[in-house]
């Protein structure tokens, strides 16, 4: 019995004596480095106690010497933004200026030299339209019923058909004159003369070709801007293009005054409802002049280079510029103009 105390006393007295020598002796820790502060030394046990206001972050990050200074930190940009340009001298993520981005698709910019001119024949063409092409438009999709208006865009589509097929054979696009042609058959006899349209249900598609595209197919590529009266935009190429349509013009073989001027007239007035739809974007516009001016040189450079893209390419191209009702100009057909007879004929 004393001999098992005994062992109980020794074998506490040994676990006491490991537990003390596990312990670090407080003599032992070196002693704490002094607290510089202002470049001046000052004794550990002098250091301030810690306050809640310690726990905010300072307001200029602390930066070793030697180390590169952090860059300033936009006052737009979060919280976090503002830690990581502290911590790694960076500043903040900018998606609009990132290197890495493709660059911006430019608009082609206008050749327009004659600005001062064509402002002031854009503002007379203005006025004319205001007191008389808008009020007949509106007057005539009022009166005349939607399926009667798209009989009249059918039958002016068709005879300029002709015209097309002939600028695309000058172009070297048989294939598409090829096309062109059975659209107009298709149409002058299933669609009673064009009233109706068939050859685009049977998968003919609609085209509009020019004698200033053929010019600009040709190599006639970059040509200054030009707003003429009445007809609008225009370029110098698509002046000599006008010139170069107006014996191909059917209407203009009419001999008939009366029936000749009545179907101009007509066909200028279709041809003004179809825009009266982007009356409301040019009435927001801050320069209403340089929006018709740019659309329509977009317009046109894409129906110029349009034929040499392949499906793919054309895939990614807005849908204004695809489509051929979109943006019409004046034609050829729809304008008086005087009657150009050589001496004796």
């Amino acid at each position: 019995m004393n001999l098992f105390r005994i062992s109980t006393i020794a074998l506490l007295a040994a676990l006491a004596s490991a537990c003390a020598t596990s312990q670090p002796a407080a003599s032992s820790a070196p002693p704490p480095e002094p607290l510089v502060v202002d470049g001046t030394a000052a004794p550990a046990d002098s250091a301030p106690a810690f306050t809640a206001s310690d726990a905010e972050p300072a307001a200029t990050p602390v930066q070793a010497a030697g180390d590169t200074p952090a860059a300033p930190v936009e006052s737009g940009s979060t919280g976090a933004e503002q830690d990581f340009a502290a911590i790694y001298g960076e500043e903040p993520y900018n998606p609009v200026a990132d290197p890495t981005l493709p660059e911006a698709v430019q608009a082609p910019r206008a050749y327009d030299p004659w600005e001062p001119f064509n402002r002031k024949v854009h503002r007379f063409n203005n006025a004319v339209d205001r007191t008389i092409a808008r009020p007949l438009a509106r007057a005539y999709v009022e009166v005349v019923p939607r399926p009667v208006r798209l009989g009249v865009s059918n039958f002016f589509d068709n005879l300029g058909q002709p015209l097309t097929m002939v600028n695309q054979l000058l172009q070297g696009r048989p294939g598409e004159a090829g096309q062109t042609f059975a659209r107009f058959i298709l149409n002058s006899t299933l669609g009673v003369g064009g009233l109706f349209d068939p050859a685009s249900a049977a998968g003919l598609p609609r085209r509009r070709e020019d004698f200033g595209q053929t010019l600009g197919v040709w190599g006639w590529r970059t040509s200054r801007y030009v707003e003429l009266p009445f007809f609008g935009p225009r370029t110098v190429r698509d002046t000599f293009g006008l010139a170069g349509d107006m014996p191909l013009s059917p209407v203009r073989q009419i001999e008939d005054d009366k029936t000749r001027i009545f179907l101009q007239g007509l066909n200028l007035v279709d041809t003004r409802a179809q825009l009266l739809s982007l009356d409301s974007l040019r009435e927001d516009a801050v320069d209403d002049y340089a929006l018709v001016r740019d659309s329509w040189m977009q317009r046109r450079a894409y129906q110029i280079e349009g034929g040499r893209k392949s499906d793919d390419e054309q895939n990614g191209l807005p849908d204004y510029l695809l489509d051929e009702e979109s943006n019409p100009t004046v034609p050829v057909d729809a304008m008086p103009m005087p009657e150009i007879s050589t001496p004796g004929g």
